[in-house]
């Protein structure tokens, strides 16, 4: 472990076996951060939510997955409910200036870059990439390998293995990151036509995306993207061409 000067870590903070902690940085006592974790200068991890009616005295808390990098300037806050935590995943990349609020879930193997804003209660799936300066509107879910494009304004969800960008719009699939995880052939042609069954129609996609589950699939990854739109609170990312056409919300 490895702590530098000026740093500060409050009593109660738990750091595991082979932390760096930067100067400046601040590790808050409602922190824990597993083996290998490293937090640059003036990022503050465990501080208190931004929640106007948040009482200092709950005892909530951080945690941040093994392998995890937090750069400068970033800020992840804990819950707002005694015991939850608000957690990051393990080997994530959290880039300057960015911001996990209370009670986010952030699965394993994310990236946020620079000056990304997650507001509270945000859910990203494994392997999703955020690009920098993009806001997430809270409760939203980004599923797994999805890519927010820069300075995108996200108030849906966005089902895995999307591109999204600019306000709530999908571009396509994420094939290049569905290749680099070592999809095969078979798994990305299934998730291509499970998504031209959701999106290449009007109406709602819950209901395309049950009649697809319905009919059948082959791989576990078109049925992870079919499922994902079982759940959720804000409706869904749309394509460009159903824009303004009512179509897509799951509303």
């Amino acid at each position: 472990m490895s702590i530098h000067p000026t740093a500060i870590i409050e009593e109660g903070a738990q750091l595991g076996a082979d932390c760096v902690v930067h100067a400046y940085a601040i590790i808050r006592k409602y922190a824990v951060l597993d083996a290998g974790v490293i937090v640059h200068p003036f990022a503050v991890v465990g501080g208190d939510p931004q929640f106007l009616k948040f009482d200092a005295a709950t005892q909530s808390t951080v945690r941040v997955g093994a392998g995890t990098v937090i750069r400068e300037s970033v800020t992840i806050n804990r819950s707002i409910y005694a015991d939850k935590t608000t957690a990051v995943g393990e080997r994530c990349f959290i880039m300057a200036g960015s911001h996990v609020g209370h009670d986010c879930v952030v699965a394993n193997d994310v990236v946020l870059a620079n000056n990304v804003m997650l507001a509270g209660h945000v859910e990203v799936g494994k392997n999703a990439f955020i690009g920098g300066g993009s806001g997430i509107h809270q409760f939203v879910r980004i599923g797994e390998g999805a890519m927010v494009g820069g300075a995108g304004r996200i108030t849906r969800d966005v089902a895995p293995f999307l591109m999204v960008a600019e306000r709530d719009e999908v571009s396509g699939l994420n094939l290049v990151g569905l290749k680099r995880r070592g999809f095969s052939r078979e798994i990305i042609a299934e998730i291509k036509e499970c998504y031209r069954r959701v999106f290449f129609v009007g109406g709602d996609p819950r209901e395309h995306a049950a009649a697809a589950l319905s009919a059948g699939v082959k791989t576990a990854e078109a049925r992870r993207f079919l499922e994902f739109f079982a759940g959720g609170k804000r409706g869904f990312v749309r394509p460009a061409y159903q824009r303004g056409s009512g179509c897509g919300h799951g509303e």
